[in-house]
């Protein structure tokens, strides 16, 4: 699959199967939060892979939307080191955990990103050291089929904007014209 076939087949994943994600699948995706850019090249961003069920139920009962995280086989944990690029940590740390989305996606493998969360609990059980900041949650593994009516509905209610809507040609109002 290239890049803009995973990018249009990217969706929200609130239900996996319980089928462990192959190691080597997963390291390939981790190294693509790896060759992410960053500013400066620092690379502030620090992953924790989460697959003990254990933890990954408390994740999910600290997470108001995020109950699904519990059988998601892994669970990534997005941090930016906030010393090491105070200005860029937390985007620098967002572009890398969105290559791991669409590596994921590519692979066929479904995730959800999840940004709000109980950030001190995930900080005390994982033992997060302080200059690290939670930036997000990603949850992954093989999307089990089901109807999902909540989506189909949020995607009715509220569709992906056109181009000329979000667009604008050399100055902020004047159209951008999708036939030039």
């Amino acid at each position: 699959m290239d890049c803009f076939e995973a990018i249009q087949k990217r969706r929200s994943v609130r239900s996996y199967e319980p089928i462990p994600v192959p190691i080597e699948r997963l390291k390939a995706i981790l190294e693509a939060a790896r060759l992410a850019p960053s500013a400066g090249n620092i690379q502030p961003w620090r992953f924790i892979v989460v697959m003990d069920s254990y933890k990954r139920e408390k994740i999910a009962k600290g997470c108001r939307y995020g109950r699904f995280l519990a059988e998601a086989p892994v669970v990534i944990v997005g941090c930016g080191n906030q010393r090491a690029s105070p200005r860029w940590y937390a985007g620098d740390t967002c572009i890398a955990m969105e290559n791991m989305v669409l590596a994921a996606t590519s692979e066929g493998f479904g995730t959800c990103w999840i940004g709000f969360f109980n950030e001190k609990v995930i900080k005390e059980m994982l033992e997060i050291p302080s200059n690290l900041k939670v930036i997000a949650l990603l949850a992954l593994g093989y999307p089990r089929e089901k109807l999902d009516i909540s989506a189909k509905i949020a995607h009715l209610i509220r569709p992906r904007k056109k181009l000329e809507k979000i667009v604008y040609l050399e100055e902020y109002g004047k159209m951008f014209s999708v036939s030039a």
